[in-house]
């Protein structure tokens, strides 16, 4: 019984290990040029000095536009889809794909929306809050 516990045990270790292999953090962009070809995320916004090249009639599933991370690293992005509504008002993007030379290739963005009570800090005291039992 006691071997058959260590076995089990034994086997869930490994399984835990394996699975935490796979975990993926947000990186830099100086961290993923280092980690070229690798999967990794990115937090950035969109650098608005540069214009968004996109245009659906040509081909619609072609964006290229430009990102800068909170350290003032930046890089080109290739997203191989459509491109996604009101992402030049989003606060923040979250990048997920692999850097190949100098451009980030991106396999999804996801927007992080402003705050709607970031124009007006007391948005939040208007509200009315009712508290039930």
């Amino acid at each position: 019984m006691h071997v058959v516990l260590l076995v089990l045990i034994a086997i869930s270790i490994v399984v835990l290990i394996s699975y935490t292999g796979d975990l993926s953090s947000y990186e830099t962009v100086a961290s993923a040029k280092q980690k070229e070809g690798k999967f990794v995320n990115l937090i950035v916004k969109m650098d608005k000095s540069i214009p968004v090249d996109y245009d659906p009639v040509k081909d619609p599933n072609l964006l290229k536009f430009h990102v800068q991370d909170s350290l003032g690293g930046k890089i080109a992005v290739v997203y191989h889809n459509t491109m996604p509504t009101d992402m030049e008002k989003s606060e923040r993007l979250v990048l997920k794909g692999k850097v190949q030379g100098d451009v980030f290739e991106c396999s999804s963005i996801v927007m992080k929306c402003p705050s709607k009570y970031k124009d007006n800090p007391n948005a939040m005291q208007e509200q009315p809050v009712t508290i039930t039992n």
